[in-house]
């Protein structure tokens, strides 16, 4: 492995071979894609980092947007030296590189959307704005508990404790001030990545759980079906946290397709 810092980015690459980058969600840091390491590394050279105002990145400067953070995903994919790469986002990092998708798919080799939101009805956003105002005012504990209910089963939470305090120690970490930001830009930011999508050319996999509530398999569906040729994966019985819960039902299909791709 290989760990640095590229301007205000903390970044690692694991593996060799064909470049992956890997896109964590909002509230987590890159740490979150452990148990999809094994399944990847054998095959490509995954590079990992944290997101402006995540982890050990660097604050965000100016009001957070998609377009920040896809400039942030370029910079360091020019000071790593790559060209091209398949992008693997996960809920706001599947928006994320969707951004990038659609402003610059010639940096695009392959395209994998995972359990990310997609042009919500009005009621939807309404409820996640509803959330974020909470964080406003109560900071990153506000709806913590009902979180990691909507992302992992309840077997999962109660046989595995020390998975759910790893997530929940990292969503406390975050800066009360900088976290409702960016949780805004998760509320509202699927509604500037809607159009456009039948222009991604690059090959595309769109996953989710089947019981994620906030990234359902209709939105799924929706995606896939506007992105030429995409394959689209629904995980039966596994919700928003599926990556960690059930590492392989991710790993297996991803790890597949991007051999495929690359």
């Amino acid at each position: 492995m290989s760990a640095g810092s590229a301007g205000e980015t903390a970044w690692e690459v694991h593996g060799s071979g064909p470049p992956v980058v890997l896109i964590h969600g909002f509230g987590l840091n890159r740490a979150m894609w452990q148990w999809q390491l094994p399944a990847l590394t054998p095959h490509f050279g995954v590079l990992t980092y944290d997101l402006l105002g995540h982890g050990e990145s660097a604050p965000p400067t100016g009001t957070p947007g998609l377009a920040m953070f896809a400039a942030q995903l370029l910079e360091l994919m020019d000071r790593c030296g790559i060209e091209r790469a398949a992008v693997v986002g996960f809920s706001l990092g599947g928006m994320i590189a969707r951004r990038v998708a659609l402003d610059r798919p010639d940096r695009l080799s392959a395209l994998a959307i995972l359990n990310s939101p997609h042009d919500r009805s009005p009621a939807e956003r309404d409820a996640v704005c509803a959330r974020v105002r909470q964080t406003e005012a109560d900071g990153p504990s506000a709806n913590l508990e009902p979180a990691l209910e909507r992302w992992f089963t309840p077997a999962f939470r109660a046989e595995t404790p020390d998975t759910i305090a790893l997530v929940r120690n990292w969503i406390m970490s975050n800066d009360p001030a900088v976290y409702p930001q960016i949780y805004r830009v998760l509320a509202e930011g699927d509604a500037e990545i809607v159009r456009g999508l039948e222009r991604i050319p690059c090959p595309t996999l769109v996953m989710t759980g089947a019981d994620d509530p906030g990234n359902t398999p209709a939105m799924a569906r929706a995606m896939a079906g506007l992105i030429p040729g995409a394959r689209l994966a629904i995980l039966p019985g596994l919700r928003h946290m599926a990556l960690a819960e059930a590492p392989r039902a991710v790993g297996e299909p991803l790890s597949a397709f991007l051999r495929d791709a690359l």
